[in-house]
């Protein structure tokens, strides 16, 4: 029923200001405007919403990541853009990426507010 319509994300910030420079500057996605509820991204084609909350305790797992063909450079790039990149105690590369037995790969980083992204690369099947 829902296939056909358009996906949009929502996440949760402490500050607004921070948050709009991380996601814009940072991470390089399109900011529309604030909207007086929340602070409006465009996301390759996908809506992101971005609300200010003044308490929150951000979700234990992944809340938003992205598929990218360039895994590796996309982190090195990140990176130099003082991303930090995490570490679970699982088998990681050297720049966080953790193969799944299947091929497919994660490398996970965290927003200002704790919120926890992905960038990811999966093999065709």
């Amino acid at each position: 029923m829902l296939a056909s319509n358009k996906l949009i994300a929502f996440l949760l910030t402490k500050d607004k200001s921070r948050a709009k420079a991380f996601y814009a500057d940072v991470l390089g996605l399109t900011f529309v405007r604030d909207d007086g509820f929340a602070l409006v991204f465009n996301a390759n084609g996908t809506m992101l919403r971005i609300a200010e909350m003044k308490e929150f305790t951000p979700q234990k797992g992944t809340t938003l990541g992205w598929e990218v063909n360039d895994l590796p450079g996309t982190i090195r790039e990140l990176v130099s853009r003082g991303v930090q990149f995490e570490r679970f105690g699982m088998p990681q590369d050297e720049l966080g990426i953790w193969t799944a037995p299947g091929g497919d790969q994660v490398a996970w980083f965290k927003d200002p507010d704790g919120n926890l992204l992905s960038l990811s690369r999966h093999v065709a099947r």
